[in-house]
């Protein structure tokens, strides 16, 4: 079975910086606590450390998703939005993404994911499935603030960063339950 694209290969060309974790790495096995207990799948849903660096100038806030183009929904599947980060905040500690953003920074609010919950959702890919892509993005952009507010979607969070985005850094670890 052939993986579905990258969505933000359908985006306009921004540059790119640098994100690491000390909890996650590119293309590896996510660790059990950015798995979901939640679904069931034996994890803690705990939202990962992330640092990032190296932003375009004018960057003006961020926000942070976490996507799995990989589930078998024909829309993938967001399992983390937080957006009005601010410009001066460059890390988010692990676990800041519980239901409650205690450990965001001030002004950053987290959107619903896709299961209807606020804050991080673990990785929870049907048994059997193969391994999932998890899009951890860091976007940079050139506005203080989203004209948004928490009862939005998702993929309405990305239209209105659309036009608005400098550049996005990637990490993309990877889960598979067999």
């Amino acid at each position: 079975m052939s993986q579905p694209p990258s969505p933000y290969d359908f985006l306009p060309a921004v540059a790119s910086f640098e994100v690491r974790s000390d909890d996650v790495a590119e293309g590896q096995m996510l660790p059990m606590p950015q798995v979901s207990g939640i679904f069931g799948a034996g994890g803690e849903d705990r939202s990962p450390h992330l640092a990032w660096s190296g932003a375009p100038e004018g960057t003006q806030s961020y926000a942070v998703t976490c996507f799995d183009p990989d589930a078998p929904t024909g829309s993938g599947f967001w399992h983390w939005v937080v957006f009005d980060i601010p410009a001066s905040c460059t890390e988010l500690a692990s676990g800041a993404g519980d239901t409650e953003g205690s450990g965001l920074p001030e002004g950053a609010q987290q959107l619903c994911n896709d299961a209807g919950m606020y804050g991080y959702l673990g990785s929870a890919p049907p048994l059997g499935h193969g391994p999932h892509r998890y899009m951890f993005a860091v976007h940079a952009l050139s506005v203080p603030s989203l004209p948004i507010d928490t009862s939005v979607s998702p993929a309405i969070c990305g239209f209105n960063m659309f036009g608005t985005t400098l550049g996005r850094a990637l990490i993309t670890p990877v889960y598979e339950q067999s």
